[in-house]
């Protein structure tokens, strides 16, 4: 973010799982919040896909989870968590889901909105890129434009009191292979970003946190950063040009 910014952002996280965030955004959170910005997420699923042990209570599980999400998050300094409840590991992109995402956009009001890539269904030739991920992304995708500024569209939503809200930008996380607009810095935050992964015991083996600092450093070659976060950036509407 340059040195002339003035404006304070809302800036929201749409994912799946708890964990998704601070594996996607998780140094770009804590550097927005540190510049003063207002950061929340919206976990669309209950996490309770997030275990094969045949001995683990799967409603205990979702308790887990949401306790790891918010204390990873105040690591972060992400200041309000939505947690959806939708099933975990059978989501798919319905028009409830849009309304639902449609909604928070136009009660929290974010200028920035942070979500998946739709299209990623692969990355690399290790890793096949979770349904729910690409479910969430078209979802949120849909809810930041067409839904969330237009007002005929869920008209029940007006009937609730929320009026359009344009979200001005869209940044998109995609795999190491972009493509990317923008890099975020977050050479000032990694150790944070490993210490909120830290704080999802029954998901992650962090260890000593190298092998993100490599991920991070990896990102970051392409724009000269010790480590980054890489984005591809739309801009729905011009009022905010900070570079971030």
């Amino acid at each position: 973010m340059s040195n002339t910014e003035r404006a304070t952002l809302r800036i929201l996280g749409i994912f799946a799982h708890p964990d998704d965030p601070e594996f996607s955004m998780g140094g770009s959170a804590a550097r927005w919040a540190d510049e003063g910005h207002t950061v929340s997420y919206c976990i669309v699923t209950d996490g309770s896909a997030g275990s094969n042990d045949p001995a683990q209570d799967l409603h205990e599980l979702v308790r887990i989870r949401e306790k790891e999400q918010r204390a990873a998050a105040r690591v972060l300094g992400v200041r309000d968590v939505f947690f959806l409840g939708y099933k975990d590991g059978v989501l798919e992109p319905t028009i409830e889901l849009r309304r639902e995402l449609t909604r928070l956009i136009r009660r929290f009001k974010p200028d920035r909105v942070v979500c998946g890539d739709p299209t990623a269904f692969f990355f690399g030739d290790e890793y096949v890129n979770h349904a729910d991920h690409r479910a969430v992304a078209e979802a949120a995708v849909a809810a930041v434009f067409p839904s969330a500024p237009t007002r005929p569209i869920f008209p029940e939503l007006l009937a609730e009191g929320l009026e359009p809200h344009q979200v001005k930008e869209l940044y998109i996380t995609t795999d190491q292979a972009g493509p990317y607009t923008l890099y975020v810095d977050i050479s000032s935050t990694i150790e944070r970003k490993i210490e909120a992964l830290r704080c999802h015991v029954s998901q992650v083996q962090v260890g000593d946190g190298q092998w993100l600092r490599d991920w991070a450093a990896e990102t970051g070659k392409a724009a000269g950063l010790t480590y980054a976060e890489a984005f591809r950036v739309m801009r729905l509407a011009r009022e905010h040009q900070d570079g971030s």
